[in-house]
């Protein structure tokens, strides 16, 4: 059984990946300035290093970009959105992540879109500690989110609508709601 001892660590030390089952990559977006659209990615992998100095590294594959539409899933992998053809993945390499005021989580890292990598800030919440699961897995919840302007990154797809402004808003959030679990336990 793991316990961080040090309420400033992350998570324990050890390798922890993400679950896809009970994990979730998105994306939200204000759309026609009426509400906020919602997708993600089915298709990803994460994997943290817990200890002093913890490590986060991650992609997504275009290719499964879901936003519950197969002609806007479509237009979404081409070359005015992210072109997944010549950029197959989205990735984020965290350069520092740290455990603040209990449970929250704040820090940084590199995010790369349509080969373009920009330095973004990221917040977020830890599990208290981890948990056994059934199948007697140590298991650790995490989630991370920033907002980025999708438009620096190459995102440019845009369409006015009827009252003035854009039909999709160049600010986006993107959120990872992760279940790690342990590896080498």
């Amino acid at each position: 059984m793991s316990v961080i001892e040090n309420t400033k660590q992350l998570a324990p030390t050890g390798t922890w990946t993400a679950d896809p089952v009970h994990s979730h990559v998105s994306f939200e977006v204000a759309y026609a300035g009426v509400n906020t659209f919602r997708g993600g990615f089915t298709d990803f992998d994460v994997t943290l290093v817990g200890g002093d100095e913890p490590s986060l590294e991650g992609a997504a594959k275009i290719a499964s970009v879901d936003v519950k539409d197969e002609n806007l899933n479509a237009h979404l992998q081409a070359p005015d959105f992210f072109d997944a053809e010549r950029y197959p993945e989205i990735s984020f390499r965290a350069t520092e992540l740290r455990r603040v005021d209990g449970d929250r989580v704040e820090g940084a890292g590199e995010l790369t879109i349509k080969g373009v990598t920009h330095h973004v800030a990221v917040t977020g919440a830890v599990a208290a500690a981890p948990v056994t699961d059934p199948m007697g897995r140590e298991r650790l919840g995490l989630r991370l989110e920033t907002g980025i302007d999708r438009t620096e990154y190459g995102v440019s797809w845009n369409a006015p609508n009827q009252t003035g402004g854009d039909y999709v808003a160049n600010d986006v959030t993107l959120i990872a709601e992760l279940a790690l679990i342990r590896q080498d336990a």
